[in-house]
């Protein structure tokens, strides 16, 4: 495959990929990413450095520099491209499903609670 197509691919796969790691470390609740940022919080106080927590305008430039810097190291690799792919896939397949018309919830607590006592 030409080097341009490849470097091409390797670019919108890393994009999407830093901004799926991005959001992990500012947005997700995944408990041991949620517990790092507290702690960061903590550590750093009401400092102007506190902000990177939950900046992905701060965080982004640093973890697209750590993917480049892979990406341009190891040559591509298939390595990089298993973690980009995955990164990238998974951010991609949770854009579709909270774009899903899903209209109500499947399991509806008060129904159950009302059926069970009426």
């Amino acid at each position: 495959m030409p080097r341009d197509v490849v470097v091409a691919a390797a670019a919108s796969v890393g994009v999407v990929a830093a901004a799926r790691l991005t959001r992990l470390v500012t947005k997700d609740h995944w408990p041991p990413m949620a517990k790092v940022r507290r702690k960061y919080v903590e550590l750093t106080g009401d400092s102007d450095w506190s902000v990177l927590a939950e900046c992905p305008f701060c965080v982004a430039p640093y973890v697209v520099a750590a993917d480049l810097a892979w990406a341009v190291g190891s040559d591509l690799d298939k390595k990089w491209w298993m973690v980009n792919g995955w990164l990238a896939a998974s951010y991609a397949a949770s854009w579709i499903v909270v774009r899903d018309d899903v209209p109500d919830r499947t399991i509806n607590l008060k129904t159950i609670e009302e059926e069970a006592t009426g």
